[in-house]
């Protein structure tokens, strides 16, 4: 089995067509389908990507295709090609210019850059791992993962998260979410004991959400004058808590509480577009004293400022603006980029390191099924000849032509490897084999 690669992305396709391309509820069905043209598959689908990875048959006339290169698919890649056009409901001419295939080396490469953040949008996020161990284990449960393919996406997993812990390019905040995730682990020592509250139900406050809620807080309070986009968050954050298995409380409030849940907060985000300020230092001075003087963390995205600057002056309060985590992030883009080419090499070194091992997979197999043949071989030699003794053969002559056939067995393949062997390769191959089969039966004299 070879790995292949065909997919899009934000680098080469534009988001109209990212949509006629992305799964979500048909993504059972198409797993189903696609496991029927290949060898394991699973499909990475979120809103920068939708990529097909899949094993196919080895074909030795088959050389790996990049973007622009005028080199004809394998039929295995074609008919994979195809069928994610039709089962889209797209025509292919119409895709074909903006998919981006790969097979082999440049396949578990660029597998493995996506899992450890290196292609995404934002260089080293780390959702994208845990999106792409989601998708593999939707596969799996729709039987698109063999014995095979489940290793392979093992060996990806791990390797991804050696990037990430021996670099940088993953350590530093650079969204305004994961910087506001990032800052509450700094400050509270057990996140699953805090509560976030949501000042406004925005887009900017939803990416925060997302981020911190990822952490596994106790509770969610958003705060919304609009009932319906609050519910609209609310939905979002249950189900991203069912997928992840945990139990956040998520409570909605009208704006006019917001005074009344301050106190109950840890963490707060607010982010309303308000032409005034909603959150008084009196406000945070009566939640304080109801919160016995636990560290708060407060995050104004709002410009112009939801929260009152005179704020941060008080004890206990950690209070950062959109201009405080801009700054934060300009650096740590800078030292993600860097770190960015230690980890380019490590990938390189990854992969090297897994095609080792799957090409050891890939011989344990075929010298297990060479040891059955071999076994089920003797079983018929040792069979005519116990038959031969039962019809009165004398034992000696049957035993002396069981042990001719065998050996003959034994020494006809390796007298045919050294054969070949010496008419395609080097003296020193020929020498190194005939040499390590030498030494293999003078092992079992005994």
């Amino acid at each position: 089995m070879k790995l292949a690669v065909i997919g899009v992305n934000h680098k080469t396709a534009p988001v109209s067509l990212r949509e006629k391309l992305s799964f979500g509820s048909d993504m059972g069905q198409a797993i189903g389908e696609l496991s029927q043209l290949v060898k394991g598959c699973t499909i990475v689908s979120t809103c920068n990507r939708s990529e097909l990875y899949f094993g196919i048959e080895e074909d030795a006339d088959t050389a790996d295709v990049a973007d622009g290169e005028d080199v004809p698919l394998s039929a295995g890649m074609q008919a994979v090609s195809q069928w994610l056009a039709k089962f889209k409901n797209i025509s292919y001419d119409e895709i074909a210019p903006y998919l981006y295939t790969y097979e082999n080396s440049r396949a578990l490469n660029h597998w493995l850059r996506v899992a450890a953040g290196l292609d995404s949008m934002i260089l080293g996020e780390p959702q994208i791992l845990g999106q792409i161990r989601q998708a593999v284990a939707i596969s799996r449960e729709h039987g698109g993962v063999d014995s095979e393919f489940g290793w392979l996406t093992q060996q990806v997993f791990a390797a991804a998260r050696t990037v990430r812990r021996d670099t940088k390019v993953g350590a530093q905040a650079v969204t305004l979410g994961f910087a506001t995730a990032k800052l509450a682990t700094q400050i509270f020592d057990d996140p699953s004991k805090l509560t976030l509250l949501v000042v406004a139900a925005g887009e900017m406050n939803r990416l925060v959400a997302h981020n911190v809620a990822a952490l596994g807080l106790h509770k969610i309070i958003i705060a919304n004058r609009s009932a319906e986009r609050a519910q609209n968050l609310a939905d979002e954050l249950t189900q991203m808590m069912r997928d992840s298995g945990r139990a956040t409380q998520i409570e909605m409030v009208g704006l006019d509480r917001l005074g009344e849940v301050l106190s109950q907060a840890d963490i707060v985000s607010s982010c309303s577009g308000s032409m005034q300020a909603l959150i008084d230092v009196a406000m945070v001075k009566s939640a304080l004293k109801q919160r016995r003087h636990q560290p708060m963390l407060l995050v104004d995205l709002a410009v112009p400022r939801d929260i009152e600057p005179a704020v941060g002056q008080l004890d206990d309060i950690y209070l950062y603006s959109v201009d405080d985590l801009q700054h934060v992030i300009a650096g740590n883009i800078a030292e993600r980029k860097q770190a960015a080419v230690e980890a380019e090499l490590l990938v390189g070194q990854l992969v090297a390191d897994i095609e080792a091992q799957m090409q050891v997979q890939i011989a344990r197999g075929r010298i297990k099924d060479y040891r059955q043949m071999a076994d089920a071989h003797k079983q018929r030699l040792l069979s005519k000849a116990l038959a031969r003794i039962d019809d009165g053969d004398e034992a000696k002559a049957v035993l002396e032509h069981l042990a001719h056939e065998l050996s003959q067995t034994l020494m006809h393949s390796p007298s045919r490897l050294m054969r070949h062997i010496a008419k395609t390769a080097d003296v020193q191959t020929l020498e190194m084999v005939s040499d390590a089969l030498i030494h293999s039966y003078r092992d079992k004299q005994v």
